[in-house]
This record gives structure tokens, C-alpha cells and sequence, in this order.
């Protein structure tokens, strides 16, 4: 189990946030914590502690500079993903990015819309390609959601479709949409769920709050499945210390 750092901009600035409340408007919008660093200082950070396959990850437009200077702080060290498109991607790639992360332009309407996958994987190949899966619970199943978490689809996450999604991909990001940035513990049916459908990388998020959480998420997952730690870090107001979470996903420590 791999601890899968992020940086997530919005509006130029490095901030943890509900993401179910972030609209165009900025009206309900709930901030846990806005930075007064610059994005490179936690890339450089990341760099240092040989945290590979973190998340830079745009919330809304005006976040482009913010990103390239992420990005630039670590080459090939993090992945990009907010308004990722077949147009864009390579581009991001060659600014840095070691993969890039698409949930809306994949899914519109609804829908898998199968001709954009298609396009963005002949655009920068498989094993460039992370596929958001974030989802939140429908009638006691899992859905993906998008436009910033709203919509729901009709794509289930199950065996099934993970296995048709995961030969055009090399990892997955989930999101647990119902306790993403809410510091309310990990959302533990889903984390065991994902970890017996999955057959390649991926990185779950939401809800992890202390090490204890971590210790049962790596139970649950029996280690299969990284993690990504927000808004409970010290590093972005919480109480969680990042060099605690770094040590326990090494080994070092115990929760």
C-alpha cells in the first residue's frame, strides 16, 4: 500500500475542499483549508520523500499556471487530471505530467462515451492513461459521478465493468464521493469491493482520517490498493501528521 499524495487547485491556489459543494457560482462552497504556499512547495516536498504517482488535480478553470508549476517541480513525478480531453492531454504530458486523469470527458450524459476513450488512449497510449472512477451510492450500489461529482451515470462499478475498462488504462482513482473531505473515516464496503475487482493500480480516496483508518483500510484491501490522505494532513490544517502517514505506508510505524 503506496500513500498517493495531492495537490488539488482551485483558482490558482492549493486547497482541500468538499468537492460535492464546488460549483460555477462559488456559493456554498466549503473550504477546509486554503494554502499560503505555492503548489511547487509540495511537489518539491513529494519529490524529496520519493512519493511517486501523487494527484495534481484541477478544481475549475484558472488553475492551469498553478499545475505547470507543480508539474515543473517534479517532472514525471505527478499526475494531472481537472478538464483533462483528448486535446489537452499530450500537452500536459509534455509539461511533466506522468499520466493524466479523466472522468468527464469520458463520461457525458450519463454515458461511457467509448469514441472519447478510444481517442485519448490512440492520443497518449494505455499506460499514460488514469481513469477516475469517482462514484458515490445509489440504491446500494456504486455509480460513477461527474461535473464536479453532481451527475450521477449509469456506469456501476463492479467486476464486470472494471474488467472492460481496465485494458485501456493503466490505473484507476476513486473517489468515495460520500466522504470525500469530510474526515469521517474511509468508507470501508467500497475499499473492500475495489480491491477484489481490481487487477491494476489504483488509488482510493476519501474519508481517511488517522492511522488507525489507514491500518484498517490496508486490512480490508489486504494492501492491494493505494491511498490518497487530504484534508485530515497537518500538511492542509488537519491533525494527521504527513510524516506519520509517509512512515506507516513505508513499514516504519505502526497505527
Amino acid at each position: 500500500m503506496k500513500f498517493r499524495p495531492c495537490i488539488d487547485l482551485h483558482q490558482g491556489k492549493v486547497k482541500q475542499i468538499v468537492g460535492e459543494t464546488l460549483n460555477d457560482s462559488g456559493q456554498g462552497l466549503v473550504e477546509n483549508f486554503v494554502s499560503e504556499r505555492e503548489p511547487a512547495y509540495y511537489a518539491e516536498l513529494f519529490r524529496k520523500d520519493g512519493l511517486t504517482g501523487g494527484h495534481v488535480i484541477m478544481l475549475g478553470p484558472g488553475n492551469e499556471e498553478a499545475a505547470a508549476e507543480a508539474l515543473a517541480a517534479w517532472p514525471g513525478g505527478l499526475q494531472i487530471g481537472g478538464g483533462i480531453t483528448a486535446d489537452n492531454a499530450a500537452a500536459w504530458l509534455e509539461r511533466g505530467a506522468s499520466h493524466v486523469i479523466v472522468t468527464s470527458y469520458l463520461f457525458q450524459n450519463g454515458r461511457l462515451r467509448e469514441d472519447h476513450l478510444e481517442r485519448i488512449v490512440s492520443e497518449v497510449g494505455r499506460d499514460r492513461l488514469v481513469i477516475d472512477l469517482s462514484c458515490k451510492r445509489k440504491d446500494g450500489r456504486w455509480y460513477v459521478v461527474t461535473d464536479r461529482w453532481t451527475v450521477f451515470s449509469d456506469f456501476e462499478l463492479n467486476e464486470a465493468n472494471i474488467r472492460g475498462l481496465e485494458q485501456h488504462c493503466a490505473e484507476f482513482l476513486v473517489h468515495a464521493v460520500d466522504v470525500e473531505g469530510k474526515r469521517t473515516g474511509i468508507l470501508a464496503d467500497l475499499a473492500e469491493q475495489l480491491a477484489a475487482w481490481m487487477t491494476i493500480p489504483t488509488t482510493y480516496a476519501g474519508g481517511a482520517r488517522s492511522l488507525d483508518d489507514l491500518a484498517l483500510f490496508r486490512k480490508l484491501t489486504q494492501g492491494k490498493l493505494d491511498i490518497t490522505v487530504g484534508s485530515a494532513l497537518d500538511l492542509f490544517g488537519g491533525e494527521l501528521k504527513y510524516r506519520d502517514v509517509v512512515a506507516f505506508c513505508r513499514g516504519e510505524i505502526e497505527s
